[in-house]
């Protein structure tokens, strides 16, 4: 695989670890203020080894309780490390084979139904996302698709480790949650670490934040997901990374297979990010991990996002270094190359392949603009201070009607029209620019208006099947 230099942050290996940690309490702070983050966790590692972790802000920006070291915080998508590393050791054990179908394991065609190509879904496929499946079946769907030959390609999926959970409590005997705690809670003194709600989360657990910082609930997580509910603090993620690094509670071999490339990542993770592009080419998947390939040499990483709340961690291999950080806000990964460029340093394609929008973005600043002024005035002022900047300094598409579901998501109706109207100015052959003034037109109770711009949507996209119930809804249809 090739590697790749660019102009980054160089790896902090020689910074002196009080000074790093210095500059990072002197950074976060002002970050977290300037981003509207109410709460962030962070866990540095050294050497293979957890040297830091530290709370900044409120866990709940109404009641302003502080982040502690034992606030508990959502990992969503960081969750799939952990399990992928308990499935490990059932590998070592000889009770899992990473290449037998997980259908010989667990009788029967689970949600698939009959489709001969369950046969092909193995342990290391759900590890390295190449099972067929999607992200996430459409809710309350019963029947699990596959959309390609296991093992074809990339396609990153949740629903392919929920599989393989059931396959390990079937083959164990234990549920999901007993098991992650004896092979590797208990294990790594993650004392505080859970995939269902415990009792004394109440008084630990953040509250999730919206854009602008406001608390929108507490998330009790009730059944287990492999994919997506560990509950756990950065201190306890900080020593599963820790075990990473070092080979702990694992051989040698096998934390080599975990950290092996297992297919090249070419296409976007998720809707939330961008094709890979001539990126790919630098990016993996291992098991369990995201792996990247630069001059610095290897560092797995993962993301989480659950939506108002948002993690991240990445470590160097060869340099035993790395870093946790958790937040508690819709905002907390525009602010992460910053903290990642002041914690360890290097190349990392994996941020420009997720393509979170960052703090100090033209959509970030627009946005805060609006809430300050109101739409008009700050439209007004925009559409005048454009005129002189290039392309890469003003709002894209995507942007504009982000902000307009916030201001909807607000109640600010009036001003998000002003904003889709924009962006229908801008974009005027977007199908999904109408849909977005549409719908706002739509909660306004502008029917007219509302109509309009879904047919007009329509006919610039047969099949934006959105408008077209939209429509029928508005026609009395």
């Amino acid at each position: 695989m090739p590697r790749v230099r660019t102009l980054s942050a160089p790896l902090q290996t020689k910074a002196k670890k009080d000074d790093l940690i210095a500059r990072l309490e002197r950074s976060i702070p002002q970050l977290l203020t300037d981003a509207d983050v109410p709460g962030l966790s962070i866990a540095l590692l050294r050497d293979g080894e957890l040297v830091w972790h530290r709370g900044f802000g409120v866990r709940n920006s109404v009641t302003k309780e502080p982040i502690t070291d034992d606030t508990i915080f959502e990992a969503a998508s960081l969750s799939k490390p952990v399990f992928a590393y308990a499935v490990l050791k059932l590998v070592e054990s000889g009770k899992l084979d990473l290449d037998t179908p997980l259908n010989k394991y667990l009788p029967g065609t689970y949600d698939v139904g009959e489709d001969a190509r369950l046969s092909q879904v193995t342990a290391r496929r759900v590890l390295s996302h190449t099972t067929g499946f999607p992200n996430w079946r459409p809710r309350g769907d019963s029947v699990l698709k596959m959309h390609f030959a296991p093992g074809e390609r990339f396609s990153y999926s949740g629903e392919g480790f929920v599989y393989l959970a059931r396959v390990v409590e079937h083959l164990t005997g234990e549920k999901f949650e007993a098991f992650m705690k004896r092979m590797i809670f208990d294990q790594l003194g993650m004392s505080n670490s859970s995939f269902v709600w415990r009792d004394e989360y109440d008084k630990l657990k953040i509250h999730r934040h919206n854009s602008v910082g406001a608390p929108t609930g507490q998330n009790k997580v009730t059944t287990a997901n492999a994919a997506a509910s560990l509950q756990t603090t950065a201190r306890d993620y900080g020593r599963f990374v820790a075990a990473i690094l070092k080979g702990t509670g694992l051989k040698k071999e096998t934390t080599k297979w975990m950290l092996t490339p297992q297919i090249k990542v070419g296409e976007s993770i998720n809707s939330v990010a961008r094709p890979a592009g001539a990126l790919s080419p630098h990016l993996s998947w291992g098991l369990g991990w995201g792996l990247q390939q630069t001059d610095e040499g290897t560092s797995f990483w993962h993301w989480g996002d659950n939506g108002d709340s948002k993690a991240y961690v990445v470590a160097f291999n060869k340099q035993q270094t790395g870093v946790v950080v958790f937040t508690n806000s819709a905002n907390g990964l525009s602010i992460i190359r910053e903290i990642i460029s002041g914690s360890v340093g290097g190349f990392h394609p994996a941020l420009a392949l997720l393509n979170y929008e960052s703090y100090t973005s033209p959509g970030r600043i627009l946005f805060k603009s609006i809430l300050a002024k109101g739409a008009d005035a700050a439209l007004r002022e925009y559409r005048e201070q454009r005129k002189a900047r290039p392309a890469s300094e003003t709002v894209n598409e995507a942007q504009t009607n982000r902000i307009g579901y916030n201001l909807l998501g607000m109640k600010k109706v009036r001003d998000a029209i002003e904003v889709f109207k924009l962006n229908v100015e801008d974009y005027p052959q977007s199908s999904n620019a109408y849909d977005s003034l549409g719908e706002a037109y739509m909660v306004n109770g502008d029917k007219e208006p509302a109509i309009k711009n879904y047919q007009r949507s329509i006919e610039l996209n047969p099949d934006n099947t959105n408008s077209v119930e939209m429509l029928k809804k508005l026609q009395g249809k």
